[in-house]
């Protein structure tokens, strides 16, 4: 087996010389979804705040006003997870997850066909036949499905090489990738978020992301009270700290220019998502209007989409989420066109393995931060014994092979393979 050393220090690309002399003990022979149970101790019943959606524009869809209640309710609750394995003749094995649900069809009925027999380390022309399989793979559950088979592929040659997958893409360009800290659940109630705010400075998120809870369907009281987020954030933090918002394709054209118009001088760093992927001209139309920085992103599928955007004046940073848009393999893609448009990527973060390697990878100017959801990431990778958490708003880059997922033993109740 190749070492780490001769890797790292070779002139060459060794993965290619392995890809192209892999012997029987590197073809894939199962490709298989694995459903953990186990439960934990959880406070229930706080930050549930709701974020404005397209369907809000219809009354019998918008919820409530939200009002944070107390301090919850501590309880033991049931918690799963689905991960994905890919496993060789020769015993190795790459592994990712947890792996949404709209996955697992696609690749069980699919890709997993096309998989078997093949060399698990020829990454790159297995995400093409991936891609060239099906007329519907360009975006959607079918590229999750991609997804989800090539960030595993990434762990199974990370794992031969004996190296952490950043190594892999060239190698890291700084010790720790700073976090920015996404507030999704958290009250957008005045007090709450001047509480809220000022703590996760505290903790080292210099950069914090809001997500607006009205829309259009709230009319001019809503408006308002998304101004007043801003404005509150902004007096709240001063200069110590980054803001950033998310309108969850919730919004107008004529809506998103009124709210940029009115908290331009507040500074945000983006709005992120004002309207749903198709309507590109909207987002033109908004970064023409406003000195708000625009995004978007985390439902682009594959680098052709991404560079559409760019290559349109759309938007200025690239949120693409390497669980969704095409793995490990396509977010670099991303990233390497978006360097020629002086863009940024900072992917979405629902989930964080493949993104804070592809980021650790990347000039820091292309790719300055990772998105840690505070809430989520609280319980997401419960059943992993290194788990990667901030400390002071930064990310240590783990220095296991490939993504560095271990399963904890003491936390895995019940182990399911699904078929």
């Amino acid at each position: 087996m190749t070492s780490r050393r001769a890797f790292l220090g070779g002139l060459s690309w060794p993965w290619v010389e392995a890809a192209l002399a892999a012997g029987p003990e590197l073809k894939i022979t199962a490709v298989d979804f694995v459903r953990l149970e186990g439960r934990r101790e959880a406070v229930t019943g706080v930050n549930r705040q709701h974020q404005v959606q397209p369907l809000h524009i219809y009354e019998d869809h918008r919820p409530k006003v939200y009002r944070e209640g107390g301090g919850g309710e501590r309880k033991t609750v049931a918690v799963n997870a689905i991960y994905l394995k890919v496993k060789t003749a020769g015993g190795l094995e790459g592994v990712y997850g947890p792996i949404d649900r709209e996955a697992l069809f696609v690749v069980q009925q699919q890709l997993k066909p096309l998989l078997l027999g093949k060399n698990g380390l020829a990454v790159e022309t297995l995400w093409d036949q991936m891609y060239r399989s099906n007329r519907h793979s360009r975006a959607s559950h079918f590229m999750i499905g991609i997804s989800a088979l090539d960030n595993a592929l990434w762990d199974l040659r990370g794992r031969y090489f004996k190296a952490p997958v950043y190594e892999l893409l060239g190698g890291p360009t700084r010790e720790k990738v700073e976090a920015y800290g996404s507030c999704l659940g958290y009250s957008v109630e005045p007090e709450s978020v001047r509480k809220w705010s000022a703590e996760f400075l505290r903790q080292g998120f210099r950069n914090q992301k809001w997500f607006l809870a009205y829309g259009p369907g709230d009319h001019t009281e809503g408006l308002k009270k998304n101004v007043e987020l801003v404005a509150n954030l902004r007096e709240t933090l001063g200069d110590r700290a980054e803001i950033m918002f998310d309108a969850f394709q919730g919004w107008s054209l004529d809506y998103a220019i009124a709210w940029a118009k009115q908290v331009e001088r507040y500074r945000p760093r983006f709005i992120e998502e004002a309207f749903q992927m198709d309507r590109m001209e909207s987002f033109v139309k908004l970064r023409a209007a406003t000195s708000v920085p625009v995004a978007t992103g985390e439902h682009m599928y594959g680098r052709w989409e991404a560079k559409r955007f760019l290559e349109a004046g759309a938007i200025t940073v690239v949120q693409a989420d390497p669980e969704w848009c095409g793995g490990t393999s396509e977010l670099a893609k991303i990233c390497h066109i978006a360097s020629t448009y002086d863009a940024q990527v900072i992917p979405h973060g629902h989930s964080l393995h493949a993104a804070l390697h592809v980021v650790a990878s990347q000039s820091p100017l292309t790719c300055p931060l990772v998105e840690y959801l505070i809430g989520k990431m609280e319980s997401y990778y419960y059943f992993e014994k290194n788990q990667l958490t901030p400390v002071g708003g930064r990310i240590a880059l783990p220095e296991r092979p490939g993504f560095g997922i271990e399963f904890d033993p003491g936390k895995v109740e019940k182990e399911t393979v699904l078929s």
